[in-house]
């Protein structure tokens, strides 16, 4: 696992008998400490959850998602459809505006609609099935359908791994696979350009010209008001060091608390802890497939029989049996899908797996790992991964880094003697992987594909059956065809569940329970 370093450990020693201090910071400024650094700012161009939380900061969606987990309106006013399912209409609500004073068009949205579903692994999915992403008047979006798609108004809600978010016209132009500098965005906060620090600091100021819905807050749909007038994200890499600051009252919310970490703030009166998100997460171990040794199907299948899920698990949460579960499925154990069709493919058998490799014919091929050093809930996971393929007798490297430099390395297609990648860790929510069609890590797109560049043609086919499907049952049926082929193909490995948990002050309230670190709604009292 992860190490604390001797500066952060002795931070901790000094302040875990002392008590906390009176609240130091402003009351009117929220101060988080984020899960991982902030490097890239285009929360349509990479799936990272620190982007995406940026993203729901400055950004607002057409469609949210409630408590009850059901599709509701955010700027959008309402829809209808029209012309027998093949034309949706989706009229936007009054009173929407920029950061720069221009108001939300329908244009600006089908164009960012258009951007994120060039992107997005989700979005590739209903595209298929889109001729026009357009508008009939300045508050109306018109889509245009080849075929009735009832999925489509909750997809837009839902988002995948990346969110549909609302940038103006001229931002959303930008090409998709270049990340945009213009960071206007539609939500309740404005970045604060001039004074984000990579790797050390990201502000966000009140935008009082958002007009929040009149709805209950809930997950990421109804009333996003903004209780503080200043949000500061501060890096801060040591876990311990952070756990510090939060005991201090030096910040007010620890986003992912590391696991060795929790008994003690657990014994601060101050301190309260909670999930990070209370739907879970899933463990991935994801190949490059572009190059040897994973281009091999049966060389992935080898490392496959030798997955345990507990050992990542136990690492990642420190044994807490009450913090994970095995689940050797691609789509969340618990989730409509989430059947084990995996189980005979992962028998978490070594010499089974070494008789495999040799089989398939592994030619001590270098292997990298690339894991991020400095998160908490995926770096332990490359520590595992190393030790695992070195017992199985691969040639492997470990390559440790800050998460924004694993971000910018993931995007490289190269081989690893030019900078590129084997194999890299990381996880998804159950609620964003929660379906085949949304399951970036078993899509078979290709160089259009999530990092790795899987592709495989009978993988898309299932996916648009399970699409297209008129029934519960049907999809039933396509799904565990889909995985079957998924576990024979080995896009990725899954590792298992688990939950995250976060640590705040208990002098705040409100916070919403959901798939990310949302500032609307919680508040100082």
């Amino acid at each position: 696992m992860q190490r604390r370093t001797l500066l952060g450990a002795a931070a901790l020693s000094l302040l875990a008998n002392r008590p906390a201090r009176a609240q130091i910071s402003d009351p009117r400024v929220l101060r988080l400490v984020p899960h991982a650094n902030l490097t890239i700012l285009d929360p349509h161009f990479t799936t990272a959850l620190v982007t995406t939380n940026h993203g729901w900061a400055i950004y607002d969606t057409l469609f949210g998602i409630d408590a009850a987990q059901t599709v509701q309106p955010q700027m959008a006013a309402g829809y209808r459809i029209e012309d027998d399912g093949r034309t949706c209409l989706i009229t936007l609500r009054e009173g929407l505006r920029f950061h720069n004073g221009e108001p939300v068009l329908a244009r600006d949205c089908a164009r960012s609609l258009a951007r994120w579903a060039a992107r997005e692994v989700l979005g590739q999915s209903i595209a298929r099935f889109v001729d026009a992403w357009d508008t009939s008047d300045d508050r109306t979006i018109r889509i245009s359908l080849k075929r009735p798609l009832p999925a489509l108004i909750p997809i837009l809600a839902r988002g995948g791994g990346n969110v549909a978010f609302m940038l103006p016209e001229h931002v959303a132009r930008t090409d998709p696979f270049k990340q945009i500098t213009d960071t206007t965005g539609s939500g309740p906060f404005q970045f604060q350009r001039d004074e984000f620090v990579p790797g050390a600091q990201a502000v966000y100021t009140r935008f009082s010209g958002y007009v929040p819905r009149q709805e209950p807050a809930g997950w990421t749909a109804g009333g996003k008001i903004a209780h503080f007038e200043r949000v500061e994200w501060k890096n801060i890499p040591d876990s311990a060091t952070a756990a510090a600051a939060l005991m201090a009252g030096e910040v007010d919310w620890y986003e992912q608390v590391q696991p060795d970490l929790l008994p003690l703030l657990r014994g601060k009166p101050a301190i309260e802890i909670g999930n990070a998100n209370p739907s879970g997460y899933n463990g991935i171990l994801r190949f490059n497939h572009l190059h040897p040794p994973f281009n091999n199907q049966a060389i992935r299948q080898a490392v496959m029989m030798a997955v345990d899920q507990a050992d990542y698990m136990a690492a990642i949460t420190g044994n807490d049996p009450t913090a994970f579960r095995v689940c050797k499925s691609l789509l969340p154990c618990g989730t409509l899908d989430g059947r084990e069709i995996g189980t005979s493919a992962m028998p978490a058998d070594l010499e089974k797996a070494k008789a495999a490799l040799k089989a398939a014919g592994y030619n001590n091929e270098r292997v990298v790992i690339i894991s991020p050093a400095d998160f908490a809930s995926i770096g332990p996971m490359g520590e595992v991964g190393h030790d695992l393929l070195r017992r199985l007798g691969m040639n492997v490297e470990l390559v440790q880094t800050d998460w924004g430099t694993v971000n910018q390395r993931r995007n490289s297609r190269e081989p690893v003697d030019k900078g590129g990648w084997s194999i890299l860790h990381t996880w998804g929510s159950t609620t964003t992987i929660g379906t085949p069609v949304s399951q970036f890590f078993m899509r078979g797109l290709g160089d259009s594909g999530w990092a790795g560049w899987f592709k495989d043609e009978q993988i898309e086919a299932l996916t648009d059956q399970w699409l297209l499907a008129g029934t519960e049952q049907e999809r039933a049926l396509v799904a565990d065809r889909l995985q079957a082929r998924a576990f024979e193909t080995v896009p990725s490995v899954p590792l298992g569940q688990f939950q995250i948990r976060t640590a705040l002050r208990r002098s705040l309230t409100g916070r919403i329970e959901a798939t990310g670190a949302f500032p609307w709604n919680i508040r100082r009292v």
